[in-house]
């Protein structure tokens, strides 16, 4: 693992606050030093000397932790913009493109990851969740591993799982659901087989039946109790919109936060997807419990599913990540253009100084690490992972943005990023990733996707 130093950086905005209100320090003309993957030294003294084996030199750069994807299904990119549910909020979406997906196969869920995690990447994005919640002709989890390992980004493969299907009131179709024992066993392999619990770690199992309306109460609860006999996470889609709220209340007699609070789908270990239609009642109590949320504006806003009521969770000191979705309800693997949108949707529901642009990179960075319960990822300082995104303040989006640097990568966006680095590796330079041949990867992708399409 090479030495790495990153010298003269323009301003390093560290994220070292303790919550989005105070977000920490910000350096003018500083460097970092890395070894083994790990920050060992934050300076500006231009008499301390290293040996690095690598050198990126960030003047007029703004250097930030590298992004946290809370929430994502990869395999969508397969699917972006099609036209028979670009129009559809979310039940009819999904309805609209479950027979397409239920014909993926392993070959198209790598390509699929590849261009996903790109996207990512090539963001400022170098750690990132994925909910994989089919396994139609032979996927599996190792498929989307495998890739993300072969990129270098920092991995965290949720099993997904739909156990009741149409036939039993469910919405999928009947031959996308998985019996219950299977999926209880699969998850267990993966955990024993992937999850690596220790500091810096690059792979991080969690387990996430799919919502409410496509798993049953009993295999929320088997796999509760399974999650924590390992101590890996919990994830879910919940209260996403009027329609999810509506099932919830028909189906169980209990509004979305309540049914999770009844099987015991609360604590630091959980985080839960959308959560845009969550009363004050339960804010208060994801607060409590300290139960963390994946926000995803535009997936939000392109299915009509509402406005999160975020400001109100954040001073209630809700843990909240950022994540881009899937690629079907969203078509942007964009991180930082959440960060954007986060800031002004909330604006333009609540008024002008709602949030800043600090407030909504700190959610980008600290706040996914924090949802993800995470305490060495998310901020630059001594001990925590070696994971950076370095914007270039001499690119064309940036020009005229000179006195607030920081802030123009928010209001300036979507930008992409000089460099990306994860785990002191550089993953990405200049609109390239480290470990693909791009083009190439482009254009097998789009093959697999019209094929796909066309089944």
């Amino acid at each position: 693992m090479p030495k790495l130093l990153i010298k003269n950086a323009k301003i390093i905005a560290t994220m070292d606050g303790n919550d989005f209100s105070s977000t920490g320090r910000e350096l003018k003309n500083s460097s970092i030093y890395c070894e083994d993957g790990i920050i060992k030294e934050i300076f500006n003294d231009e008499t301390l000397h290293f040996n690095p084996d690598l050198i990126v030199d960030a003047s007029n750069h703004v250097v930030i932790p590298g992004l946290i994807n809370t929430h994502h299904h990869l395999f969508q990119t397969l699917t972006k913009a099609v036209s028979l549910a670009q129009n559809a909020s979310l039940f009819d979406w999904l309805k609209a493109l479950y027979p397409i997906w239920s014909n993926i196969t392993p070959e198209e869920l790598k390509s699929a990851v590849k261009i996903g995690l790109s996207e990512l990447i090539l963001s400022g994005c170098t750690t990132s969740t994925d909910h994989l919640y089919i396994y139609p002709n032979g996927v599996q989890i190792e498929d989307e591993i495998e890739v993300a390992n072969e990129i270098g980004i920092r991995f965290h493969p949720t099993r997904g799982s739909m156990s009741i299907g149409e036939a039993n009131g469910g919405l999928p179709p009947d031959n996308l659901v998985e019996n219950e024992d299977k999926i209880l066993k699969d998850s267990l392999r993966i955990i024993e087989r992937w999850h690596n619990p220790r500091h810096n770690s690059m792979i991080k199992i969690a387990l996430a039946p799919c919502s409410p309306f496509s798993v049953s109460k009993n295999l929320m609860i088997e796999t509760a109790k399974l999650a924590r006999n390992y101590n890996v996470g919990l994830h879910t889609h919940l209260a996403e919109n009027i329609d999810d709220l509506k099932y919830s209340k028909e189906m169980f007699g209990l509004t979305p936060g309540q049914y999770v609070e009844e099987l015991g789908w609360l604590g630091k270990d959980v985080w839960h997807a959308h959560c845009v239609k969550l009363t004050d009642d339960e804010i208060d109590l994801f607060s409590k419990s300290k139960t963390g949320i994946s926000h995803c504006p535009c997936s939000n806003m392109r299915l009509g599913s509402g406005i999160i009521p975020l400001s109100k969770m954040l001073n209630k000191n809700v843990s909240i990540g950022l994540g881009v979705d899937g690629s079907s309800s969203n078509d942007s693997g964009n991180l930082l253009n959440e960060a954007r949108m986060s800031l002004y949707l909330q604006r333009v529901h609540n008024g002008g100084n709602t949030l800043n642009a600090r407030n909504a990179l700190w959610m980008a960075t600290a706040g996914g690490a924090k949802t993800l319960n995470r305490n060495d990822i998310g901020s630059i300082k001594i001990g925590n992972s070696a994971d950076f995104a370095i914007y270039d303040l001499s690119s064309l989006a940036l020009s005229g943005a000179v006195d607030d640097p920081i802030g123009s990568l928010v209001f300036c966006g979507p930008l992409n990023t000089k460099w990306t680095i994860c785990n002191g590796r550089i993953i990405s330079e200049s609109n390239d990733i480290t470990n693909l041949e791009l083009g190439k990867t482009i254009e097998i992708h789009n093959i697999l996707s019209k094929n796909l399409l066309n089944k």
